[in-house]
């Protein structure tokens, strides 16, 4: 490959690495999460549902990154499960309102574990995964703290 296309080699993408990594990081989660019957995206959402209780669809989706054509239908089967309820908003009819049910809540008992298992699969230092979730945090948020937000 001539020099002028050597930015279009593989190896110099820093997309690839990171589509990679997510990837099998994602797949570790399966086992942990089939004896759950959740998927990834049901599995963050739940995360967020362990932390907040209730919020709209909007804050889920600014929460989770995802737009609310992906939610909706990881939203209804969560529902169909038990864990969330979703209902009509009273100010404002267009917005559904999300509510971690018992059951939902009753999942995190199951869910405690499987960050520190999955942690194990991944063969990075502690140090190295700290400053690995900071610069991935740099580039989802262009430099700030979305934590923040």
């Amino acid at each position: 490959m001539s020099s002028k296309y050597e930015r279009l080699r593989l190896k110099n993408q820093l997309c690839f690495p990171l589509y990679a990594a997510s990837r099998e990081v994602t797949k570790k989660y399966r086992p942990y999460l089939e004896a759950l019957d959740l998927t990834y995206t049901q599995y963050i959402a739940m995360m967020v549902f362990w932390e907040d209780k209730k919020l709209n669809v909007k804050e889920l989706g600014r929460k989770l990154m995802l737009d609310c054509g992906t939610l909706s239908p990881v939203l209804k089967s969560l529902e169909a499960k038990g864990y969330i309820s979703r209902t009509r908003s009273r100010s404002d009819e267009r917005a559904l309102d999300l509510v971690i049910t018992e059951k939902g809540e009753a999942l995190a008992d199951r869910a405690v574990e499987i960050p520190e298992s999955v942690a194990g699969c991944i063969s990075i230092e502690a140090e190295e995964a700290a400053e690995l979730y900071r610069i991935l945090y740099k580039i989802l948020s262009k430099g700030e703290d979305v934590n923040d937000k």
